[in-house]
């Protein structure tokens, strides 16, 4: 077996196979803020299947999302009791709005793609592969240079993330 089928095994059940040092990563990324770049990705196996490589212009950035916030914020003022009511989004998955919040943060880059690294009763995070839209090694690489052409991928609904949570509804 290869050396990312072990690492994969290892994050089928996190909790009780990384034990304290799973409690004290979430421990740890519960005081950091909310968008945080990090150097490589936490989860090497699924960051390499889904398009990451270990060169210049890919970043990883950790997202931290609260899972009871999918309603659209309440009306300041200006309803009658009856259309005060808060409607949630339905069509948006906690991933799809992870990427979104990392795309708004990191402007020059594009969504690649993004997978789950933890969760507990409050938040979930997960890591947001972005692509410098202009670095020179990125426009000469013919295999991800179809991404200097694409703004705003996780807006539009065109990563994966964002395509199965539409698909789901």
């Amino acid at each position: 077996m290869s050396m990312y089928k072990y690492v994969r095994e290892i994050w089928k059940s996190p909790k009780s196979n990384l034990g304290e040092l799973w409690q004290k990563r979430l421990i740890e990324w519960k005081k950091q803020p909310a968008t945080v770049r990090i150097e490589k990705p936490t989860r090497i196996d699924r960051a390499r299947s889904l398009g990451y490589k270990a060169k210049q212009g890919y970043i990883v950035v950790r997202q931290r999302t609260l899972r009871q916030k999918r309603q659209r914020p309440k009306f300041s003022s200006g309803r009658r009791s009856k259309h005060m009511r808060r409607r949630k989004v339905l069509n948006m998955s906690y991933q799809w709005i992870a990427e979104q919040r990392a795309q708004r943060k990191f402007v020059n880059c594009s969504v690649l793609n993004s997978y789950p690294v933890g969760q507990n009763g409050r938040y979930f995070w997960f890591e947001v592969i972005l692509v410098d839209r202009t670095h020179p090694a990125i426009i000469k690489d013919k295999n991800i240079n179809w991404i200097c052409t694409e703004r705003g991928r996780a807006a539009r609904g065109l990563t994966s993330a964002a395509k199965k949570s539409q698909r789901d509804n």
